[in-house]
């Protein structure tokens, strides 16, 4: 019961990361409000857990509107804010040359703007609370490039930048901010992404992954849940010497740093970059 007490908002909370986040998070005693802009899949994840550890809000994260409303629905819930996951969260395959302005801008109008609305919202509650943790889901991408994923790397080093302003500027009021960097978890969203690079080579989905996987150090993917461990350990007091901190969760792809050669090279010999 890592959490007993605590009362948290997690973002994009109706799949993958989200979902195994939220999980874990009512597991370890906290009550935790999760928003989407799908209400049936929040619905489902609600009717999952235990009556009153958990309520939604179906919004969009990149409307300030509705960011209000998600922190206040949270803080209504629980009666104060000392978690925010910032998880949500989208993806544009896209070369630059082709890339248009209106995919770049809804790439970070979610994936950067979304999380620093929510920050900005969120900060009065906790320090109210007399502190709190934020946790920014980037990924492996946000400190490396990966080919055709242009917006989405660049928005989520942005985000790590963000979780270092923010872990600085919020560390007297007992504000801690990190960022969790995933690579390789196994979700709806890497299936397509990566089934589609797949098809380049013609692959299944389930053989590409397994290619990729033999060029890692633990040769498999990641599972969900395992993000929503290293999120409670940020979320707890057993990281409370932690701020600013970008933590790679990503089976040793950066000590090897070939899955992107790999996909760079069937992007080319598909003819998707030059």
């Amino acid at each position: 019961m890592k959490l007993e007490g605590k009362v948290a908002l997690i973002t994009g909370g109706g799949t993958g990361i989200g979902t195994a986040i939220t999980e874990r998070f009512v597991k370890e005693g906290a009550k935790v409000c999760i928003t989407g802009r799908r209400k049936e899949l929040l619905d489902k994840v609600a009717q999952s857990l235990p009556k009153g550890t958990i309520t939604t809000f179906p919004g969009d994260v990149s409307k300030e509107k509705d960011v209000a409303q998600m922190v206040e629905k949270t803080v209504s819930f629980g009666g104060k804010l000392d978690i925010l996951v910032n998880n949500a969260a989208i993806s544009s395959q896209v070369p630059v040359a082709d890339l248009s302005l209106k995919e770049w801008q809804e790439v970070f109008d979610v994936n950067l703007t979304g999380p620093f609305l929510l920050i900005k919202a969120s900060i009065p509650h906790m320090i109210k609370a007399g502190g709190g943790s934020i946790i920014n889901i980037a990924s492996v991408g946000g400190l490396r490039s990966l080919p055709l994923f242009q917006a989405y790397c660049t928005s989520k080093a942005g985000l790590i930048m963000l979780t270092q302003q923010v872990a600085l500027d919020y560390g007297p009021q007992k504000i801690r901010c990190n960022a969790v960097c995933p690579g390789g978890i196994k979700t709806d969203m890497t299936e397509k992404e990566f089934g589609q690079i797949g098809k380049i080579l013609g692959m299944d989905t389930d053989s590409f992954f397994a290619m990729i996987s033999k060029a890692l150090p633990l040769q498999r993917f990641g599972q969900p849940p395992e993000i929503g461990g290293v999120c409670t350990f940020l979320a707890s007091d057993d990281s409370s010497f932690m701020t600013g901190a970008a933590l790679v969760i990503d089976a040793g792809t950066a000590v090897v740093d070939v899955v992107g050669a790999m996909m760079t090279d069937a992007l080319r010999r598909g003819g998707i970059i030059p």
